[in-house]
């Protein structure tokens, strides 16, 4: 929130307390923090030392390159949960100095330092380049018309420094001059609140902050003082990490490092989802026309998701099958097996009060209460609901007992929908701020889904189809994008949502392909259908219209095909970019500045992205097929068209809803299997290695992986790209492989192929 009016003066019915000065500054027992002491007054004489508000500065090394702070007012507030999981391995190298004008504390290559005269502070790396700094009153204390307290910090941000991150957002993806507020909310696509809010963010000048709160963290990014990144919460203390590059993937690298990596989700998951879609009436027979209709026109599907009404209505969630609808739930998920489909079913983390689980939560004291003892209900969603409380490990171990009869009768994954209404006046079985929990909740819950996930099914086969998260949230995927309008408004809204979202961490990413509300005209589906393909995760849903391609037109189901078996042959390629995401937490989808850091051209985008290091994606956002893309510099191929594209420059094309700039970076090395129509067997069979040659002489190496699990096969494979010849040589690659440039293709013979550019392979 703004604390001030203008430059100079503070908002009517405010006060504000900055530190002035640094009166003492200590090294703590450990050696390995720092301790500073700033009044708010300077201390020119004793008696100064009297009624002067001090600040508390605690500053350590939670682990290499990565610098934690705690500034307090008073520091004997009480503390109350929750807070997120962080893990602090600690520094390995870190150094502490309290003597002289300039106290600091270094950690790896990031450094902390202080001026003892004014109490300013500035983060710099070992080699003295300064990232950003907290200038005059850019720290403080403020007391509210109310009475309540807020902490505040203010870290410069410099001339032409871009900010990313801060969860889901659906305006422009380079936040700066807009206001943020960590507050999570169903409120769809098209306002500046989300379904998830992550206290993070980062910036092309190499670092990133990450405010471990999970409250409501409010940001002002150039927006109250223009040069200025602001976050404040209430309290009398705030604590944030800044975390050092220098380059954009190392920030994700060390962020994932203290809140969660993305884990390995399962190669089933990288089809073809489809749902029945919302408020459409189905059964059984609905259900197996919807699959029998993809087959019979061979479109490959790899899950489908019986959405809301699977269960009886009013009665959600009682986690029983309506069998009015579905008589025969067990007999049914084996003929889904047995078609080679999983199965997915919703579920939410609140009780109707008709379900009979309602009773048995509140007289064991599993759904949150009041402050009178009572239990919290509402009519919003279900009448008379209430919500499991997650802090209970009972009611953790009750609401899963139920999920795990679904596994038991073959369900195979959750989607775990809302978890964002969630209120502040309650008490929690952990005694948990209610304010604290609002955010948090959707991580006790999403984390409870997926360990039983883990346990039923084994690591690395364990997914959800998740709606609301919070910082950490990233280590149960995957997420999507929530309730989007079906329009192309929409469809820009939902990208930029998605590109924020992987910004913040988040490795896995799917929206409702041709739009939630809303029935999308056939032009607009299999536009969307091509975005929807091109993401890490793939499913077709909506509201109260079905999202089968035959609703629409007949070239919709050859699009649709199309896309999904493009997406199949690319697994080998999105089983490498996968593992990345996994190691180092760096997104499958990802703004093009990951990938461009020094380009200035690629900054403010956010209507294309890169799925992974090779691939530029721009969908087609009109429906007149015109689209505007910027390609940085380099020869770029349109994998679709076989174009060839000079970049450093916008570029504009029209497309049929068949083709979208689909570019492929100069020096690629792109593993595809051509033909493959599903998710199953190894990734390194019958391999076509396409490589689209640079300018330049360069070698580039690439793992290839047998599958997406952590037991796969993993088979380097390094390319030389000369003037007159490019050459590929592997150890231990199964047959069958071949190796293609510009449509040139040659055999691999002993684990070596070569192709002559002036076309004569061997």
């Amino acid at each position: 929130m703004k604390f001030t009016e203008g430059y100079w003066r503070v908002r009517d019915g405010f006060t504000a307390l900055h530190p002035r000065e640094i009166h003492e500054a200590r090294v703590r027992e450990d050696g390995r923090s720092l301790v500073v002491h700033a009044p708010s007054m300077r201390v020119e004489h004793r008696g100064l030392t009297l009624s002067n508000p001090e600040f508390t500065f605690t500053v350590r090394a939670p682990m290499d390159d990565v610098i934690a702070v705690t500034v307090e007012h008073f520091t004997g507030a009480r503390r109350r949960g929750p807070d997120f999981e962080v893990s602090e391995p600690g520094a390995t190298r870190v150094s502490v100095d309290a003597a002289g004008d300039a106290p600091l504390l270094r950690s790896g290559g990031l450094e902390m330092v202080f001026d003892r005269a004014s109490a300013e502070f500035a983060f710099r790396t070992a080699d003295g380049r300064e990232l950003t700094r907290s200038g005059f009153k850019a720290v403080g204390r403020l007391t509210g018309p109310d009475g309540a307290a807020y902490m505040h910090q203010q870290l410069s941000l410099g001339i032409g420094e871009t900010v990313y991150g801060l969860g889901e957002r659906f305006g422009p993806v380079a936040k700066n001059g807009q206001a943020v507020d960590m507050w999570n909310d169903d409120s769809g696509t098209s306002s500046d609140r989300s379904y998830k809010n992550v206290p993070f963010w980062w910036t092309n000048e190499g670092y990133g902050v990450f405010v471990a709160h999970p409250e409501d963290v409010s940001f002002e990014v150039g927006s109250e003082k223009v040069g200025r990144m602001q976050f404040s919460t209430r309290g009398e203390r705030l604590t944030y990490y800044v975390i050092l590059g220098p380059t954009p993937k190392e920030v994700l690298t060390r962020y994932t490092a203290l809140t969660g990596r993305p884990p390995r989700v399962p190669a089933w998951s990288y089809g073809l989802w489809l749902t029945t879609s919302f408020l459409t009436d189905y059964d059984e027979e609905t259900v197996a026309g919807f699959i029998d209709g993809m087959a019979e026109r061979d479109i490959p599907l790899s899950v489908f998701h019986y959405d809301c009404f699977w269960m009886r209505e009013f009665q959600w969630c009682d986690f029983e099958w309506d069998t009015r609808h579905f008589p025969h739930p067990e007999a049914r998920l084996s003929d889904h097996h047995a078609d080679g489909v999983k199965v997915c079913v919703w579920i939410n983390p609140y009780i109707g009060a008709r379900s009979p689980l309602f009773a048995e939560g509140m007289e064991n004291g599993y759904l949150l209460r009041l402050p009178d003892g009572g239990v919290y209900q509402t009519d919003f969603w279900q009448s008379g609901m209430g919500l499991v409380d997650f802090t209970n490990p009972e009611a953790r171990a009750w609401y899963t007992a139920y999920l795990e009869r679904l596994l038991d009768q073959g369900v195979d994954c959750f989607k775990t929908d809302f978890g964002e209404s969630v209120p502040t006046d309650v008490v929690y079985h952990d005694g948990s701020d209610p304010m604290r929990m609002h955010n948090y909740y959707t991580y006790l819950y999403n984390r409870t889904v997926f360990e039983l996930l883990e346990r039923k099914r084994g690591h690395g086969e364990a997914v959800l189809f998740a709606r609301s998260a919070t910082a950490g949230g990233q280590s149960f995927p995957a997420h999507w994008g929530g309730d989007c309008e079906s329009t192309y408004d929409a469809m820009a809204e939902t990208l930029r949502g998605g590109l924020s979202l992987a910004s913040s961490g988040f490795g896995y990413w799917a929206h409702d392909i041709g739009g939630f509300e809303g029935t999308p005209d056939p032009d607009l589906y299999k536009r969307w259908v091509a975005f929807g393909l091109l993401s890490s995760h793939s499913r077709l849903h909506g509201s109260s219209s079905v999202r089968v391609p035959w609703a629409f037109d007949e070239e919709a189901v050859e699009v649709l095909r199309d896309f999904t078996r493009l997406k199949l042959s690319l697994l080998p390629t999105l089983a490498t970019v996968a593992e990345d995401t996994v190691a180092r937490g760096v997104p499958m989808m990802r703004h093009p500045v990951l990938e461009f850091p020094d380009d200035p051209g690629v900054l403010h985008l956010d209507r294309q992205y890169m799925l992974g290091p090779d691939l530029m994606i721009a969908p087609v956002l009109r429906a007149d097929g015109r689209v505007d893309y910027y390609l940085p510099e380099g020869r770029w191929r349109n994998l679709l068209t076989g174009d060839e594209v000079d970049g450093g420059r916008w570029v504009r094309e029209h497309h049929t809803p068949r083709t979208l700039p689909l570019m492929v970076r100069e020096g690629a090395v792109l593993a595809l299997q051509d033909g493959r129509t599903d998710t199953e067997g190894s990734l390194l069979e019958g391999l076509r290695l396409l490589v689209h040659p640079t300018a330049e002489p360069c070698t580039r190496t690439v793992t290839l992986r047998s599958g997406f699990g952590e037991d796969a096969q993993e088979v380097d494979v390094t390319v030389e790209i000369g003037p007159d010849e490019v050459r590929a040589t592997a150890t231990d690659l199964p047959a069958g492989w071949v190796l293609e440039v510009a449509g040139v293709r040659a055999d691999a013979v002993d684990g070596c192929a070569a192709v002559n550019l002036a076309g004569r392979g061997r």
